[in-house]
């Protein structure tokens, strides 16, 4: 997004901190417009760039590139690069109490069932739809096919993709290429599941009952 990213480790950073980065994200996503997603890169993402060389190109592609990581953003400033640092689950958090209304549609794609309920519940949201997403998504081009059709067929103006790289990287990047596909997608990880916040398992169970009987408007589970 931004014409004066910072180079760094070999990739390029927006230089924006988590309150900015979520203005941005939710100004984009408020006018449904093509797909594009958010990367956010620690120092792990930093040092298995070389194991994965196909994650730079991910991250380099993204509408916003982000410093997921204190590490980074302290070893850019001492290296005089005013690099900050935008955690995910900041601008996560931040998305869900500021900027998203209880009647917007959201999406999510992988986690689990009780996470999908926790959101919905922490933030009293009427419309998360959840996509049960498989672990062989990397070497299944057809489960990702089904992912990328649902992120189509319920357009939404935030998707959020719970499945580690480079699964959610692999199907934002489908999506975007196949089209008609919106919105703003943003690759977080496990991010979401600090958000939602703890649940008893007594709590989880009970969400699990009534997810098995809600409205398809709502769930939508493959």
């Amino acid at each position: 997004m931004s014409g004066t990213r910072i180079a760094f480790f070999g990739l390029s950073f927006d230089p924006l901190n988590a309150k900015d980065a979520a203005a941005a994200m939710a100004a984009r996503a408020s006018q449904l417009q093509p797909l594009v997603y958010v990367a956010m890169a620690n120092v792990k993402r930093v040092l298995g760039r070389n194991r994965k060389p196909e994650l730079h190109g991910f991250h380099e592609e993204a509408w916003l590139s982000l410093c997921d990581s204190r590490i980074l953003a302290a070893l850019a400033r001492y290296s005089g690069l005013a690099l900050p640092a935008a955690f995910s689950v900041d601008i996560i958090e931040r998305l869900f109490i500021q900027y998203i209304k209880r009647d917007d549609r959201v999406l999510v794609i992988g986690g689990s069932a009780s996470l999908a309920i926790a959101l919905r519940e922490r933030f009293n949201l009427n419309d998360l739809r959840w996509f049960d997403a498989p672990h062989s998504l990397s070497a299944d081009p057809k489960a990702r096919a089904r992912c990328v059709d649902f992120i189509r067929n319920n357009p939404a103006p935030f998707v959020f993709l719970a499945l580690g790289s480079p699964q959610q990287e692999l199907i934002v990047n489908e999506a975007m290429k196949a089209g008609g596909s919106v919105g703003v997608a943003i690759c977080c990880g496990s991010a979401l599941k600090p958000v939602a916040g703890p649940a008893s398992r007594v709590a989880s169970l009970r969400a699990l009952h009534r997810l098995a009987f809600a409205p398809v408007r709502r769930w939508t589970t493959h």
